[in-house]
């Protein structure tokens, strides 16, 4: 199964090494280097001494105890630690990126590539040579020492100088939260800052414990005040420049950007979730633009972080979002966290404000601002490839699914930890358990930023998979026509096409991981950019307002940019 798993065809300096450091723990890495021959027959040693009756030892692979002693670089530093806690636009990130563009050496490791682009963007600015490392691109700048990444792509095998990151609390999240777990335990820097909500700090005090580290909390308060309206929005036409009306359903935003631009006194930009980022920082764009039509936006929780936004008002539609599972009411870090938005430092709005559509959600409201959020108790974590590895050739018979399944039954955790949601995963290793993969190309294509939940996207996985199995060689034009892209002409349409974004965000994720397997890294990106162009002239088009001059020429420059892109990659 080792010399399986080491048959690797050249992978890219985004591969292996970093797909193994996408979870807890100092992966071994794949490739012709001795050291990393010698790590796999390591492995193989401890698993035979695991195995073996003849009284040496034993390895408990599922023994998750002690996730500090996963990272011994960042266990010999002497690290510093700040946390700086507090609200939405207190300065608290501002503080620690200041801190970052001073040092000789660092990285930022942030929840969303909205904001590794933002930081990258700002160091660059400021004369300070910064890398910028998602899952699905890397732009590297000369001379760079500091890097700005998503938190899953946080190199624990570098030292630096200082490292942020950022939405610490996340940690707490039931799916990603092993992800900040790794970067707060393994990033090996001289000072380590955490931004975030002041409910971690106890949570983090108590993991850091055990690792020497020297922890202090700087606490911030809100640069300009939060002020909760005592009565509802009332009539649409009580609407205003600078509102941000929040709705958690996307048929729901549509109709309120339909019902807002019919007054004929305003243009709604839109943010969610499912909108490719490119077009939400647009999107986001028009709106900050003092100049521009734009100046209502229409969003999901999806501004929650990751934008800066010039709101002077949030007005909640609803309190009550679907989950994935049930209705249910919003809690106090969710609502804090949106209404937070509301005024930010530096815009033209000297305060912000927030209220609701509807009187009855204002005691919740106003109850869930005065309220402390929830102290978190226990911070995500998930095993290592490692030891999903180890853990497999003590039942090699077994696929993914049972071997994931059972590891997760067996390990033992300590009270501080709780074990990641894995049901992502699951679900993709069930549909690709019966191909002909090694455990590690399994591996990869669960830790993929697949939407299971999308039958488009949930598909252009298994064809990948199944064309890389079968070929070893994947070409987008296989099962993607290129120049078949248009405008979308209605809702439905437009959700089409946003599926259609997400498995060309697959492709380029899986291009940087098995390059010479997926080629057409470029071709994919192209696409993408379409997509993203196409659904924002969508978005213009939807304006129920006849379009002025400005409007117009906007679309004019986004159709001169489509069809300059069609004239470089499809010209044959």
């Amino acid at each position: 199964m080792a010399s399986m798993l080491l048959r690797r065809r050249r992978i890219s300096a985004l591969g292996v090494s970093r797909v193994l450091q996408a979870v807890n723990g100092d992966s071994f890495r794949l490739g012709p280097e001795p050291k990393k021959f010698e790590t796999i027959a390591s492995l193989d040693v401890r698993i035979r001494n695991f195995s073996s009756g003849n009284g040496t030892a034993k390895f408990d692979f599922t023994d998750l105890t002690r996730p500090h002693t996963w990272y011994p670089n960042a266990r010999k530093k002497n690290r510093k630690v700040f946390l700086h806690v507090g609200p939405t636009n207190s300065g608290k990130t501002y503080h620690a990126l200041k801190r970052l563009e001073s040092s000789s050496s660092g990285v930022y490791c942030g929840p969303l590539r909205l904001l590794a682009w933002e930081v990258a963007k700002r160091l660059n600015k400021a004369k300070v040579p910064c890398d910028l490392i998602t899952g699905q691109e890397k732009e590297e700048v000369d001379g760079a020492k500091h890097k700005a990444v998503t938190v899953e792509m946080a190199d624990i095998t570098s030292d630096y100088q200082c490292a942020i990151i950022d939405e610490i609390q996340m940690l707490g999240c039931k799916t990603r939260g092993f992800s900040f777990t790794r970067a707060l335990l393994g990033i090996a820097a001289d000072e380590l800052h955490l931004c975030g909500d002041a409910a971690a700090v106890p949570l983090i005090q108590e993991l850091l414990k055990v690792t020497g580290d020297d922890v202090q909390v700087q606490s911030y308060d809100r640069l300009l005040p939060l002020v909760p309206l005592e009565l509802p929005l009332g009539s649409f036409s009580n609407i205003r420049t600078g509102d941000c009306i929040v709705s958690f359903s996307r048929k729901e935003i549509y109709r309120l950007k339909k019902k807002i631009e019919t007054g004929g006194s305003h243009l709604c930009s839109v943010v969610y979730g499912s909108l490719p980022p490119e077009t939400r920082t647009r999107q986001a764009t028009m709106f900050n633009d003092a100049s521009s039509e734009f100046d209502v936006l229409v969003a999901s929780d999806a501004i929650g972080m990751g934008l800066n936004l010039n709101i002077s008002r949030i007005i909640f539609s609803t309190l009550q979002k679907f989950d994935g599972l049930e209705m249910r009411d919003l809690t106090v870090p969710e609502i804090k966290q949106i209404a937070g938005r509301a005024g930010r430092y530096g815009s033209k709005f000297p305060w912000g404000e927030v209220t609701c559509l509807d009187a009855t959600d204002l005691p919740l409201l106003h109850s869930s601002l005065k309220s402390a959020s929830p102290i978190l108790e226990q911070a995500g974590v998930f095993p290592s490839f490692d030891l999903i590895y180890m853990y497999s050739r003590l039942k090699p018979k077994r696929g993914l699914y049972r071997i994931l399944e059972d590891f997760l039954e067996n390990a033992k955790l300590s009270e501080n930890y709780f074990f990641a949601n894995c049901e992502e995963m699951l679900k993709v290793a069930a549909v690709i358990d019966g191909l002909p993969l090694s455990l590690h190309d399994k591996y990869l294509f669960c830790i993929s930023p697949v939407d299971m939940n999308d039958e488009i996207s949930s598909q252009g996985l298994k064809q990948f998979a199944e064309t890389y199995a079968r070929k070893g060689l994947v070409h987008l034009r296989e099962i993607f026509t290129p120049g078949t892209l248009e405008v979308p002409k209605t809702p439905t349409a437009l959700k089409e096409l946003e599926s259609i974004h997400k498995v060309l965000d697959l492709y380029v994720w899986l291009s940087f991981r098995l390059e010479e397997s997926f080629p057409d890294h470029e071709l994919a990106s192209s696409q993408k950019n379409i997509c993203s162009l196409l659904i924002e002239e969508f978005l213009e088009r939807l304006g129920w307002q006849k379009p002025r001059s400005k409007k117009l020429a906007s679309i004019t420059t986004l159709k001169s940019l489509m069809e300059d892109k069609k004239r470089r990659y499809f010209c044959d």
